[in-house]
């Protein structure tokens, strides 16, 4: 397989009309990256990943892909392999005509083209599948046509817009690893779009979060989890309770907040506080948890408001006396009684696990 090409996107914008769709997107993707454009509807991430194929042209900025300008040349002449969600097969051709169509389009001899499709659909596992058509394959098995279709003349860069969407909870799960698995054996530079955030926590090598045309954050999974820099991203990336304060002193230990919500104090680890600043306590729901005694740190007395047994987990909503609404997760155990709406609780968070981002 070809490597993996990098990617430059330099202050991309793009209108229609008076709508902006896009404001000023800088992004690089490293060679051989896997990289997740995550979002909302409306956020600007299809819109990305359609001028990048040359589907769309941009209204302002530069696009270059392995060093070589992209901005104006045509998408037929970008060697750029595109998954969509829709698979867009063609339902007269077999599985094998399908793959071997980009083949054809670039003049391809009959016995590497062959060599090519049985490669491609053996990499998607669907070895021996090449003689049936689309309507006789399963909705992931279709999908697997579509990536085989994407990566059989072995592009630099491939772009897959929502491709799992369609797909139930489970097959969507096994093919994200799928993907991932390919992904690394081949190195090809993937850019990826999805508005799932377990999507995109599961698969990527890094995040572009955007909102409203704009990149909010771009970083590894785990940079995006516990030190979103935003609150949108805070919010928008995996379960959070956040709670309004204003930071009272930040001592060398870490800072105090006092909470918006009846007064209550919550410490942090973070030291670069501004006494007297606006800020958004973030708290994860599996970093908060339910306590019995012994913890001196953040403990707040609480009533059960609501309970979801989740299976592995259960899952709560607490009001604290000072009229605070946390969000809890423990691990569900047989051995241990769960919680009842209405049961009075104490509630404890490390101050290791208290996150801050600007108001």
């Amino acid at each position: 397989m070809t490597a993996g090409a990098a990617v430059q996107l330099v202050d991309l914008r793009k209108t229609y009309g008076a709508v902006v769709a896009l404001d000023g997107l800088s992004l690089d993707v490293k060679q051989g990256e896997f990289v997740t454009l995550l979002g909302p509807s409306g956020s600007g991430k299809t819109t990305t990943l359609m001028m990048i194929a040359g589907f769309e042209g941009p209204s302002a900025g530069e696009i270059r892909v392995g060093g070589a300008p992209m901005t104006n040349r045509p998408p037929h002449r970008r060697n750029i392999g595109v998954v969509f969600q829709s698979y867009a097969l063609f339902p007269h051709m077999t599985v094998a005509a399908n793959v071997a169509y980009p083949l054809r389009m670039r003049s391809f001899g009959r016995d590497e083209s062959r060599r090519r499709v049985a490669a491609a659909l053996d990499l998607v596992q669907l070895a021996g599948y090449g003689e049936r058509h689309p309507t006789q394959l399963s909705g992931g098995q279709q999908q697997r046509v579509a990536l085989a279709r994407a990566l059989v003349f072995e592009p630099p860069l491939l772009l897959m817009d929502e491709p799992l969407g369609a797909l139930d909870k489970k097959l969507r799960e096994d093919l994200q690893l799928e993907i991932a698995r390919i992904h690394r054996e081949i190195a090809v530079t993937v850019i990826y779009v999805t508005h799932d955030q377990s999507e995109a926590l599961t698969m990527s090598d890094r995040i572009a979060v955007m909102r409203g045309g704009r990149l909010e954050q771009y970083g590894a999974a785990e940079e995006l989890y516990e030190r979103p820099a935003t609150r949108f991203v805070a919010e928008f990336v995996g379960e959070a309770t956040l709670l309004g304060a204003r930071v009272e002193a930040t001592p060398p230990t870490g800072a105090v907040l006092v909470l918006d919500a009846g007064g209550g104090r919550l410490t942090t680890r973070r030291t670069d506080l501004v006494p007297g600043a606006r800020v958004t306590a973030v708290v994860r729901p599996e970093k908060a948890r339910l306590v019995d005694g012994g913890v001196d740190d953040n403990v707040f007395a609480a009533v059960v408001k609501d309970a979801m047994y989740l299976g592995d987990t259960t899952k709560y909503w607490v009001g604290t006396d000072g009229g605070a609404t946390l969000v809890v997760k423990g691990q569900s155990r047989a051995d241990t009684p769960r919680s009842a709406t209405g049961d009075p609780v104490r509630i404890a968070i490390d101050a290791r696990d208290v996150i801050v981002v600007p108001e």
